[in-house]
């Protein structure tokens, strides 16, 4: 066995024992810590926390992509910064999923390649319409990410709110910050007709029973 699948295996057996040692992936720490919660692999609804760290991660990569294609427009301009810190935000967002994903060992969805480039598409096309048309494009994209984080609180607040309390707070604390991009971009002369869509689930089932994200034109 190599040094990198060791150190998974140790890494994951950490967090089926619940024992208070920080979590590594392939040698790296991490910072996933759900132990007072008594939160593992054990215990947990594996179907509902692999769906949400699923989709998040998703949702997070592709407004990723979104923010690096309006800074390939408007980077050297002076919306620019405001971009920037929105986009570092995000940055902090997908890392925290990464790690997740590793903890919890979710495999991420088929659809990366496709949130690569469409998401990197989106904002780029919405930037060229200029600094109205990418604030509109964040406000339409953070206010449907918003809407999806309350659903999965609501979701995780039913289930067992003390077990899932901890990634209760990850939850919160992103769809505050999305809540604040999309403040940002109201603040910032967004002009919401030019960026009209919402951010939804296709019915068809894909392989491994999951559901497709798409973009839908409103």
């Amino acid at each position: 066995m190599s040094c990198a699948a060791r150190a998974a295996v140790r890494s994951l057996w950490r967090l089926r024992a619940g024992t208070l040692r920080p979590l590594t992936a392939y040698g790296r720490r991490i910072g996933v810590r759900f132990y007072s919660s008594g939160m593992t692999l054990d215990n947990v609804n594996r179907a509902a926390v692999d769906r949400i760290i699923r989709v998040d991660h998703a949702g997070e990569y592709g407004a990723n992509r979104i923010y690096a294609g309006q800074m390939a427009v408007l980077g050297r301009t002076s919306v620019g910064p405001v971009i920037q810190k929105m986009w570092d935000q995000e940055k902090d967002h997908l890392k925290k999923f990464n790690e997740l994903m590793v903890a919890f060992r979710v495999r991420p969805t088929i659809l990366m390649p496709f949130w690569n480039v469409v998401g990197f598409a989106l904002g780029a096309g919405t930037a060229l319409l200029g600094k109205e048309g990418a604030m509109a494009c964040t406000v339409a994209v953070e206010e449907s990410i918003a809407h999806h984080y309350n659903n999965q609180i609501r979701t995780l607040m039913e289930k067992d709110p003390e077990k899932y309390e901890e990634l209760l707070q990850v939850i919160r604390k992103f769809r505050d910050e999305e809540l604040e991009h999309h403040d940002i971009g109201l603040e910032h002369d967004a002009q919401l007709g030019k960026c009209d869509f919402k951010i939804g689930h296709h019915p068809k089932m894909m392989p491994g029973g999951q559901r497709m994200l798409f973009w839908q034109a409103a």
